[in-house]
Formats: C-alpha cells, structure tokens, sequence
C-alpha cells in the first residue's frame, strides 16, 4: 500500500457536534457525496440558500440579463446585415442603400459593444459582491461556531471552503448570466437559419445529434475525473495546511525529507487527477471545434453549388457561414458550463454544510448580561464529557469564593483544563451547573461571560500586529499608561522597551521574533489590562524557563490581587501559595484543602508534589511506582 492510501485511510470523519453528529465534506465521506453532486447540474437546495445572497444583486443582474439578450440580439444581427448588404450590392447600382446599410452595420457593432462592456461589468461587480459577502458570512458564522465543531476540523478544509468553494459559486454566477444569453443565440441562429434556406439550415444541423451522441459518452468519464480531481486536492490541502503548523516538530524530529516524500505522493496523485480532469474538460472544445468545421464545410459545397445553381443567394450562403461559427459559439460554452454548474453545486452543498454547523453554545432568549460582578465560582454537580457516553468530569462540586485563588492539580487527563473551558463556556455542562455569583452561566450573555473571565493559555497566541495591539486586544480603549503598567507588573516593559520600536514593534506570524517566555509575559499583560474579576490560568507556567518562571511568580501576587483566580499547573511550584488546591483524579474530586493540608495528608497530591520536586534517590521506590502507575492509568 502506498503511503498516501495509508495515511488516507487514517483519516477519519470530522464531526459537527456530539449528540448529533452529521458527517462535514471530509475525505472519506465526501466521496460517495460528490458521487452524486457531479451529477447533478441543477440543485434546487442550494439555489435555494443562495438566492439570500443574489437578492441584494437584483437589479444588477436586471440590467446584465437585459445586456445579455441585447448583445445576443447584436450577434444575430451582424450577419443578416452583411447578407443584405451583399445582396443589395449585387443587385442594386445605387449607393445610398450601400451607405444606408453601413450606417445600419456601425449601430449594430456600436450596441453591440456597448452591451458587452455592460454584461462584463454588471457580470464582475455581482460576482465579486457575492465573493464578498459569503467569505464574510461563512468567516462571521465560524466565529460563533462550537469549539467542539473546531476541535475536529482541519483548517485546511475550511480554508479550502472559504477560497475555493466561494470562487466556484463566483464563477458560477458570472458564467451563468452568460448561459442565458448562449442559448438564446443558439435558438435564434437555429430559427434563423431553418428561416434563410430550410434544406440547407436542416444539412448544417444535422451534426447536433453526433453532439449528444459524443456528450453521453463524455459525461460519466468526466464526472469520475471531477471527482477524483477535487479528492486529490482536498487531500493535499489538508498535508499542506499540516505540513505548515507543524513545522517546529517537523524540523526538531529531522522529518523534512520525510514529509517531503509524503507531500510529494499527494501533489503527483493531485497532478495526475488534476490534468486528467482538465483534458475531460478541453476535449470537447476539440470535437466542438471539428464538427464546426464539418457544418462549414457543408454550407460551403453545397451552399456553394446552390449559388451557381442561381437557387441561392450569395448573401445567404455568407450570413450561413456566419451563423455557423456562432452555433457552435454558445455550444462550446453551454459545454464548459456543465461542468462549472456541477462544480458549484458541490461547493454550495459544502459552503452551506458550514454554514448549517449548529452553534451549540448559545445565548437564551431572556439571557442577561452579569452585572457587579464579585467573581463567585460555584460548580454544582457538573458531568461533561466531549464524546457521548464517555465522561470526562463526573459530579464535580465546589466554590470559590470572591478573591480566592484555587488551583486544580491532577494527573494528565484527569480533566482539568476541561474545567476551565467550562467555565468559560466553550461548552455547556451534560448535567449540573455552574454558576458565577449565584447565577448560572447559562442564563447570562456570553459577551458580559467573556468580559469577566480572562484566561492565559500554555500557549500563548498573539496576532499579527504591534506588540501594543496585542496588549491591547481585549481593552482596545485602554491607555498607554496602563499598559505600560502591566507590562512593567509582568516583567516584560524592559523588553519592550529595548526594541527598536518599542511598543509599536511589529509581531511577526504567532509572536514568531520573541522566545516563548517573552509571549507568555505580554499574554499575562493583556490579562491584566483587561482587568476582569476571574482570572484562569491554564498551564500558563509550563513553557516557560525557570527565571522567567521566578518572574511571573512575582507577577502573579499582582496579577491575582483582588482577583477569583482559577490556576491549573503541572509546576506545583506555582500553586502553593493558592488558597486552596483541588486535586482530580480520573474527572472526580480526590482531595481538597491547602498545600500544607494536603502534604499532610500524604494523598495522591503530595505523591505529586514528591515526584515533580523532590530528589528522585530520597523517594522510596514503591511511592515512585504507585505515582507512575496512578499517572499512566489515567
């Protein structure tokens, strides 16, 4: 098995939310999906929840449809005037009907140009206004989305949605304009041309049904090709959008020659299906372009010998080899636009599977911003688990009271940082509830939820923009001088201020030119400047150098002051001064009290605390044992 067929069977669906999970356009659910999107040109569903989007276009797409039929009325024009010009030359010795019908030519070339430059104009503004606004309103809508939906997603998938999928639909109402006007000009010239001369309109038609014939047998081949061409690309978005993040592991593990191979794989495949899509695309202009010249032909044999046969006029015959250059025009183009209806009815279906993602966090209907806030945290009885049926807390029940800073220790997995995300309200609790100041969390607007919690991650994020900004993220109106307070309470003001551009220095990509401590330091700024009366620090010390360790310690006495604070660390270090410690084991509450309760007790905290900073020589081995088998078991 190749290795891009193993890693591909790897993959596995991305689900939307866990009670309800409906698959999302992934790679092994989405092909038996395109199966059928690639045969369909016309998908009312998606018309349907597209046509919000066109309604604002209305009247533009008014006046290019009206440009449309004007320039195809041009088309069909041009050459009855050439017809009736040479006929009238041949026949007539006066010139004023010569200059009559060029005058007549030149309105007919004007309108025509003045429609096209029209309906190419109207065509572009609308198609890049709907660009527009669903890039808006799909980046609006992940905005809100569940973190359960984001956890489980690739961003390269959604990047591929946002660009992609967005300029399919584009391009499928600019060319769809056009299509209206293609089959009028071919209705027209087939009526046109039965009108002029009935045997010989009926001889040049005659190829249309090797048309169908060749288009049955071209259909299902392309389809496959399309399919395959959008599986190979999703795939290698996917390995590049991988590849990209990852790129810190990748080089600190010698992986590069490795993912190179394994990139490699998917981008051949992704060239092979892609040129094969493409050549089912472009043979059907060839064979287009070869039965043109076939209808030509005919028009000019027979349509020639009817001329010197005197049962034809000249002029017919030349308006005939006109009109059969513009039959096969709008045929090339209906052509083309199958497969681009077909493309952008799978990318609707997938835009408006996004679009459709159930926001499970929601505020109710009466919620209530909170108000005076002291900062009492109270968790009632909570259970919460990511997957149905498998619970990571279990009956979780304890408060904090105003000002007071506990800290939630456990080992890994035991479903600490699960806490706190509930708290915050990235979920909703299965059972219990917990409350802020008496008030359930879920009775209040998550904007007044947000304004009072703050939260510093193991990994710091910081945007791209100055260091200012950043500090600033939360508390865009507050002044200079608070932030410089806050960066001086951190620690970080020096550092700062030694830049080149001090606080207006720009941030490179992730906070990229300063070293992990300095973006922790200005994240534990921007916390303080928000000045919010719940602080959740969640693993914020753990990636952080033990002098720089030394100099949040110093900074979290400021940083807490007056502050409910929520500590989770792997560094017990940083919690001892906490006023009380809950330790989890297995999403259940072990043991509660202070650090020196607890170390008297001689509990699983105080196994902990003897593994993380007690010399390994003094710990007798069956402690050791007994916390390594506790810690691997969870």
């Amino acid at each position: 098995m190749s290795s891009q067929n193993r890693i591909r069977d790897e993959f596995h669906d991305y689900d939307v939310q866990e009670t309800d999970r409906p698959p999302l356009a992934v790679v092994g659910s989405q092909i038996s999906r395109d199966e059928e999107l690639f045969g369909k040109v016309y998908d009312p569903h998606v018309l349907r929840r597209f046509l919000p989007y066109v309604r604002p276009y209305s009247k533009q797409l008014l006046l290019a449809l009206i440009a449309v039929l004007v320039f195809t009325g041009s088309q069909i024009a041009i050459p009855l005037v050439i017809r009736g010009t040479i006929d009238n030359a041949l026949t007539s010795e006066e010139t004023s009907s010569l200059i009559l019908y060029g005058v007549l030519f030149a309105a007919v070339i004007l309108v025509h140009y003045i429609a096209n430059f029209v309906q190419e104009k109207l065509a572009s503004e609308v198609g890049e206004g709907l660009l527009f606004d669903l890039r808006r309103a799909m980046f609006a809508h992940l905005q809100r989305v569940s973190l359960s939906f984001m956890d489980k997603t690739e961003v390269g998938r959604l990047m591929s949605r946002l660009q992609g999928d967005v300029n399919a639909l584009q391009q499928f109402i600019e060319s769809s304009i056009f299509a209206v006007g293609d089959v009028v000009l071919l209705s027209g010239v087939i009526v046109v041309l039965l009108t002029l001369n009935f045997p010989l309109g009926l001889m040049t038609l005659g190829i249309v049904p090797v048309l169908f014939v060749v288009r049955f047998l071209w259909l299902p081949r392309a389809r496959d090709a399309f399919i395959g061409a959008r599986h190979a690309s999703s795939t290698t978005n996917g390995a590049l959008a991988e590849g990209i993040n990852g790129v810190r592991t990748i080089q600190a593990m010698a992986r590069e020659d490795t993912n190179y191979v394994l990139f490699d794989d998917k981008a051949r495949t992704n060239l092979t299906s892609q040129l094969r899509a493409t050549r089912f695309a472009q043979i059907m202009i060839p064979i287009v372009d070869t039965l043109s010249g076939v209808a030509m032909a005919v028009v000019v044999v027979v349509g020639g010998g009817m001329v010197l046969n005197r049962t034809l006029e000249l002029g017919v015959m030349i308006a005939f080899i006109f009109y059969v250059q513009r039959f096969f025009a709008p045929i090339r183009s209906i052509t083309m636009q199958y497969s681009i209806m077909q493309r952008a009815m799978a990318s609707g279906h997938r835009i408006f599977e996004v679009m459709d993602v159930k926001i499970n966090v929601e505020d109710k209907a009466d919620a209530e911003p909170l108000a005076d806030v002291r900062g009492a945290i109270e968790f009632d009885n909570v259970t919460f688990g990511y997957e149905r049926d498998r619970p990571i807390l279990r009956d979780i029940s304890f408060s904090v009271a105003p000002g007071e800073t506990v800290a939630i220790v456990g080992p890994t997995g035991s479903g600490k940082t699960s806490l706190t995300a509930l708290a915050h309200r990235f979920y909703d609790v299965w059972e219990g509830a917990i409350k802020i100041d008496g008030q359930d969390i879920r009775d209040v607007t998550q904007e007044s939820l947000g304004n009072t919690i703050s939260m510093v991650l193991q990994e710091p994020f910081l945007f791209t923009g100055t260091i200012l900004e950043n500090i600033r993220y939360r508390t865009r109106d507050a002044s200079m001088e608070q932030v410089v307070e806050a960066a001086k309470a951190v620690g970080i003001h020096d550092v700062i201020d030694s830049l080149p551009d001090g606080y207006e220095s720009e941030l490179e990509q992730g906070g990229g030119n300063l070293s992990q401590g300095q973006r922790q330091l200005i994240s534990f700024a921007r916390a303080l400047v928000a000045d919010s009366p719940i602080l959740v620090l969640d693993e914020a010390t753990a990636s952080i150098d033990s002098y720089t360790e030394n100099v949040i310690q110093k900074a979290l006495e400021r940083l807490l002051a007056n502050r409910t604070g929520l500590v989770i660390a792997h560094r017990l270090s940083t919690i001892r001064g906490s006023d009380r410690i809950v330790v989890l084991k297995d999403g259940q509450i072990e043991e509660v009290g202070s650090h020196d309760e607890l170390m008297g007790r001689g509990g699983l905290y105080a196994k902990l605390y003897a593994m993380n900073y007690a010399s390994f020589d003094d710990i007798p081995r069956e402690l050791v044992d007994e916390v390594s088998n506790e810690d691997s078991t969870t």
